[in-house]
C-alpha cells in the first residue's frame, strides 16, 4: 500500500510541476459566466448612451433655458462691471436714442422678463443669428469691457454710449474690439455664436442705464428694425416694461422735453424723418398704424418717405 501511495503522490507533483502552470493560474473557464459579464457590461453602456440621448434631447427641446447670471451683480468685481451706485441713479432720465443701429437683423427668440421656473430675471432679449454672423454696435460709444463667462454670457462686450446707456452683447464666438476702443453705431464688434450658457447660436442683447437693465423692447421696435421714438424716458418704476404710450402722471415732467409727447398735444402733423416707420410713428402718438393710415387716406401698400407730412388728427 505504501508503494501505491508514493506513486500517486509523485503523479500529483508531476502535474503541478508543468512549466508556467501554478495554483494561482488555474481558474474556471465557464463560457456562460463570461457571456453574462459581457451582457451586463453592454447593458451598462447602453444605459449611459440612453441617458446622454435623453439629456441632449431635453436641451434641444427646451424653450426657456435658465437666464444668464447677471454679470453686473453676480460673481464679478463691481468696479469693473458695474461702477454705478443705486443712490446716484436719477428717478427719471430722458435719453436720446437717435443715431442707432440694429445690432443684428434677427427676430426675438426669447423676451426680457422674469423666469418663474428659474427664479430670476432674463435681463435682455435673445435675437436669432447664425454662427459667426457679424454683431454691430447699437450706438456710438467706447468699449468698456470684453470678457468671458463660462456659466453665462460666454464671450461678451460692454459698450458705454454718450447718451448714458450701456449695451451688452453676449454669447459671441469672437471679440472684434478691445477695451477703450471708440466705435461708431454700426461698427462690427464681434462674431455671434453660442459660447457660455447657450444651446444654440443667438445674441443676448441688453440695454442698461447706470446698471439698471432696461427692457430693450422699450427702446427698440425689433419687428420693424427701428427705435420707437427719438427719445426714451428711463423711469425706475417702469424700466422693466416694454414701451408704454399711455399717459401717466409720473411722465408729466418729461413730456415737456419729449418732442413726440409734446407734439401729440400741440401739433396736428408730423414730418417723416430717416429711420421712421408708419408703425413707430403711430405708436409714438398713441394710435395704431391702421388709424394713422385712415387719417391720411393711405392704402395698405402705401410707403412713407422722408420729408412727407402726415396728419395726426
Amino acid at each position: 500500500m505504501t508503494g501505491i501511495k508514493k506513486i500517486a503522490a509523485l503523479a500529483l507533483l508531476s502535474i503541478f510541476a508543468i512549466p508556467g502552470l501554478t495554483a494561482q493560474t488555474i481558474t474556471s473557464k465557464s463560457p456562460h459566466s463570461d457571456a453574462h459579464k459581457q451582457l451586463l457590461a453592454n447593458q451598462a453602456k447602453n444605459k449611459d448612451q440612453i441617458r446622454l440621448v435623453e439629456k441632449n434631447t431635453f436641451i434641444d427641446l427646451i424653450d426657456d433655458i435658465e437666464p444668464e447670471p447677471d454679470i453686473y451683480t453676480e460673481g464679478w468685481n463691481s468696479k469693473a462691471v458695474n461702477p454705478f451706485k443705486a443712490n446716484e441713479v436719477p428717478d427719471t432720465k430722458l435719453i436720446d436714442v437717435t443715431g442707432y443701429f440694429m445690432p443684428v437683423p434677427g427676430k426675438i427668440t426669447s423676451n426680457y422678463g422674469y423666469r418663474a421656473k428659474f427664479g430670476r430675471m432674463h435681463k435682455g432679449i435673445d435675437l436669432a443669428i447664425k454662427s459667426n454672423d457679424t454683431i454691430y454696435a447699437a450706438f456710438d460709444g467706447k468699449v468698456r469691457l470684453t470678457n468671458y463667462e463660462a456659466k453665462g454670457y460666454g464671450n461678451y462686450v460692454i459698450i458705454r454710449h454718450p447718451n448714458g446707456l450701456e449695451t451688452v452683447y453676449g454669447h459671441l464666438n469672437k471679440h472684434l474690439v478691445k477695451p477703450d476702443q471708440v466705435v461708431k453705431a454700426g461698427d462690427p464688434i464681434g462674431l455671434g455664436g453660442s459660447t457660455g450658457r447657450s444651446t444654440g447660436p443667438h445674441l443676448h442683447f441688453e440695454t442698461r442705464f447706470m446698471g439698471y437693465a432696461i427692457n430693450p423692447s422699450a427702446i427698440f421696435d425689433f419687428a420693424n428694425q427701428t427705435t420707437h421714438t427719438d427719445t426714451y424716458l428711463f423711469d425706475k418704476k417702469t424700466y422693466t416694461k416694454a414701451r408704454n404710450y399711455a399717459p401717466s402722471n409720473n411722465l408729466a415732467k418729461a413730456e415737456k422735453e419729449n418732442p413726440y409727447r409734446a407734439a401729440s398735444d400741440s401739433k396736428n402733423s408730423y414730418t417723416v424723418r430717416k429711420g421712421d416707420t408708419l408703425s413707430s410713428i403711430a405708436k409714438s402718438y398713441g394710435m395704431s398704424a391702421t388709424t394713422l393710415r385712415k387719417i391720411n387716406n393711405m392704402g395698405s401698400g402705401d410707403i412713407i418717405k422722408v420729408g412727407q407730412v402726415l396728419k395726426l388728427r
